[in-house]
Parts: C-alpha cells; sequence; structure tokens
C-alpha cells in the first residue's frame, strides 16, 4: 500500500496486490524529494522516466501533481498491467506511458532518442552497487538528460556513491537520495 502526497489525487491509497514483492518509497521520503523537485521545476511542464518503476509509487506522485508526460521503465509484466489499470482508474492514462522491459537493455535500445528534464531510478536495493554505476553512466552518456535535468538515483544510506557529476545526497534514514546533473560537454552542444 501506498499513498499518494499531494495534487490532483492527494492521500489517495493504492494498494497493490498482496502478492507483489515491492517497497514502495517511504511517504516520508517521498514528501521531501518532491519538496526539492517542486521548488526547481513547474511540474505541468516537465517529463519524467521513472526506472524500476515499481508499482507506481512515483510515477503516480508525479501525475497527480500535474506532469503530463511520465515514462515507467518495469520489468515485472503484473507490475505493469498494476500501473496501466491504475492510471486509467486514476484519469491518468493519457499522462503514462508504460514501458515493460528490463531498464539496463531499454537505456541501450533507447539512447539518444528522448530527453528528460528528471530522471528518477528507484532499482532494487539489493542491486550490486557496480550496476548502479553503470545506471548512472547509460543515463550521463546517452543524453537522457536535459541540460536543467537531474538523474536522482534512490539507494540504500548505507551505500555511498561517488561520481564526477554528483551534486548532492539527500538521507531519509536508510533511503537516500543521490543527484546527478547532466554531462557538462553535453550542455555546450544543445
Amino acid at each position: 500500500m501506498f499513498r499518494i502526497i499531494s495534487g490532483k489525487w492527494k492521500a489517495k491509497k493504492i494498494a497493490a496486490p498482496k502478492n507483489f514483492d515491492v517497497r514502495p518509497t517511504t511517504d516520508f521520503a517521498k514528501e521531501a524529494l518532491f519538496s526539492i523537485l517542486e521548488n526547481k521545476y513547474d511540474m505541468q511542464s516537465i517529463s519524467v522516466l521513472d526506472l524500476f518503476a515499481g508499482i507506481g509509487s512515483i510515477t503516480f506522485e508525479f501525475a497527480s501533481r500535474g506532469c503530463q508526460n511520465v515514462t515507467s521503465v518495469e520489468m515485472n509484466p503484473k507490475h505493469t498491467a498494476f500501473i496501466n489499470s491504475t492510471a486509467s482508474e486514476l484519469d491518468m492514462a493519457l499522462q503514462i506511458n508504460v514501458q515493460r522491459g528490463d531498464v539496463f537493455d531499454w537505456l541501450k535500445k533507447f539512447r539518444n532518442k528522448k530527453s528528460f528534464e528528471i530522471v528518477f531510478s528507484d532499482a532494487p536495493f539489493e542491486m550490486e552497487e557496480k550496476k548502479y554505476y553503470e545506471l548512472i553512466s547509460l543515463v550521463l552518456n546517452n543524453k537522457y538528460l536535459k541540460e536543467n535535468g537531474v538523474l536522482i538515483v534512490e539507494h540504500q544510506s548505507r551505500m555511498k556513491l561517488e561520481h564526477p557529476n554528483l551534486i548532492d545526497t539527500r538521507k531519509y534514514g536508510n533511503v537516500s537520495f543521490s543527484f546527478f546533473e547532466p554531462n557538462k560537454e553535453d550542455n555546450q552542444e544543445l
């Protein structure tokens, strides 16, 4: 079960089927994250890429706040079906584009095709640290971020990510969000 914190569907509780193995971002962490993002971006005019979307906790939060262009990538077919059906129920089907597939394969396949203001990744916490770095490289080196964009990686607080593009890490209990800026040379080409 998770709750949409703000926007059109504020306080809406969404219950996933009991057999789903998911770990939605906590309300406390989600509230803090969106407070940061809403100070920087106009939610109604940005595009978002939600990687490892799970059952859509972050996807629905963006859509509820007026974001018209959310792409969610999730490998589990039950989860993608759940996101699609919930999006229809909440009248968000036009805002949310669900893509079923392995995140790493998806990022390799769609390189340089579309850029986003926000790329959010909530990989499984048991993912190896080197895979986090692979993910960061795939996003930053393939123009997934617009010039004013940010990559946000949710991870366990005990993992410390080091990267030249890292601009901030915020810790909320055992969950941290690390924020990465786009590559500088990409900005000069735009």
